[in-house]
């Protein structure tokens, strides 16, 4: 998956918002404020930031060379995802894993 893809993915999720409060080359997405992904643009491969459910990240850690422990991220609540080394399915589906379980928080807390 390319990164405009990828971008335009995640601000089609309900109520996604998009900003760079790290500078130019990460892209930040919220949902009720809270950051449910990020996008790297400044390196060679294309990578973001996941949240995942504990035993899930590690499970998907040990079945792809793509999914790494969370890059100045808490590694238990967190994966890195280099893009372009995962099927786009499989993208999409942590995404929106990601999404639900910072959404469902937002709608918790408030």
């Amino acid at each position: 998956m390319d990164i405009e893809s990828y971008r335009a993915f995640c601000l089609q999720l309900p109520l996604a918002t998009e900003s760079t409060p790290f500078g130019p080359d990460v892209l930040i997405f919220k949902v009720h404020g809270k950051m449910f992904a990020s996008l790297s643009l400044d390196g060679e491969q294309a990578r973001s930031n996941l949240k995942c459910a504990p035993e899930w990240a590690l499970e998907l850690r040990e079945e792809h060379e793509g999914v790494q422990p969370g890059y100045h991220m808490n590694k238990k609540h967190w994966n890195t995802l280099y893009l372009e080394m995962l099927p786009e399915a499989l993208i999409i589906e942590l995404v929106e894993h990601s999404y639900q379980l910072v959404a469902a928080k937002g709608r918790r807390g408030r």
